[in-house]
């Protein structure tokens, strides 16, 4: 099965099960596991960061930071379309009774910086106090660069607010870049970052920032029921993967590259973005068994149809290889154009 849905769907390689296998392990809820520390101890210093937390999941690590910034009462300025205030359950303002103050974001992905200025509050008890300015990075498979993101961060840096990096897919960004993870996280007070995607580890996310707020975000991953006992066997799938995954993500883009350019040449098909390891393409009319369709011939995907269009993400992996991409291509063509 070609499985493009997303790149959450990857398996351990076999040399990362090994890595599983072997790891040495402690109670991480008192703080011994070795192997949760490494990791740990790995990220912010890739970071550039004082500390790091190992958490369950993206939604965690968002969570966590949003909860370690913010008061019941203060708010959080974050963009209309991103990951942390849309489809994360609205945990900042349930369990923490935090504010969401979203703003239109630019075709990049980055929050539009005038209106980040303007929707700053007064200091006047009228209002929820305006405590943090969240950004995502990559955001649709779109890369802002340092100096693009720097235009937000310097607003947020005049209000005197916290700012936090969604990076869920940082890691594309700084291999689409050239640069180290460092300067791409260099803008950021905390950093969140996942091993489930991009980088193919089973499980897991890592905040990482200052040292008293990353201790203070260890408190609500407890309160969350977030912490783990021998974790360190989820752990060194992650030191895997930032060992041996990064720099392999070109692969990937290399691929979405292809895909987009052999969909592209396909009759009733519109490639409508491609970034990344990212594909959204429209197909012409209303194909509502196009799914089911591309599913009996080993291609797995999720498309949204409507009346006179269908829409779909097309992600590009550690599972899917460029032969697997021609296949798609195939796939796509013979129940599309033919």
């Amino acid at each position: 099965m070609i499985d493009l849905r997303s790149d959450t769907v990857t398996r351990p390689t076999d040399a990362m099960r090994a890595a599983m296998a072997s790891a040495e392990v402690g109670d991480d809820v008192f703080g011994d596991d070795p192997t949760v520390n490494l990791l740990q101890d790995t990220v912010a210093e890739r970071l550039g960061k004082e500390a790091a937390l190992f958490v369950s999941s993206g939604t965690q690590s968002n969570l966590c930071a949003l909860l370690a910034h913010c008061g019941r009462g203060d708010e959080y300025i974050v963009g209309d379309m991103a990951h942390a205030y849309r489809w994360e359950g609205g945990g900042a303002a349930v369990l923490g009774g935090i504010q969401p103050q979203p703003i239109p974001m630019h075709a990049d992905g980055l929050i539009d910086p005038d209106i980040v200025d303007a929707s700053v509050k007064p200091d006047d008890h009228h209002f929820a106090r305006t405590r943090l300015l969240c950004l995502e990075n990559t955001k649709d498979g779109h890369v802002q660069s340092v100096d693009r993101m720097r235009e937000a961060t310097l607003v947020g840096r005049k209000h005197n607010l916290s700012i936090h990096l969604d990076g869920a897919r940082m890691w594309n960004g700084v291999v689409a870049l050239g640069i180290s993870a460092e300067e791409f996280t260099s803008e950021f007070d905390t950093v969140s970052m996942c091993l489930s995607k991009g980088l193919g580890a089973p499980v897991g996310s890592v905040l990482s920032g200052p040292a008293e707020l990353i201790h203070e975000a260890h408190k609500w991953r407890k309160m969350t029921g977030g912490a783990m006992r021998q974790a360190g066997v989820l752990a060194a799938a992650g030191l895997h993967a930032l060992d041996h995954h990064v720099e392999r993500l070109a692969d990937d883009h290399a691929n979405a590259a292809r895909l987009a350019e052999g969909l592209g040449n396909i009759d009733g098909i519109t490639v409508v973005d491609q970034a990344t390891n990212m594909v959204f393409i429209e197909v012409d009319g209303d194909e509502p068994t196009l799914q089911d369709q591309l599913l009996e011939r080993g291609v797995q995907t999720m498309i949204t149809t409507g009346p006179r269009r269908s829409l779909a993400r097309l992600v590009c992996h550690l599972d899917v290889s460029k032969d697997e991409v021609e296949t798609t291509i195939r796939t796509f063509s013979e129940l599309v154009a033919g």
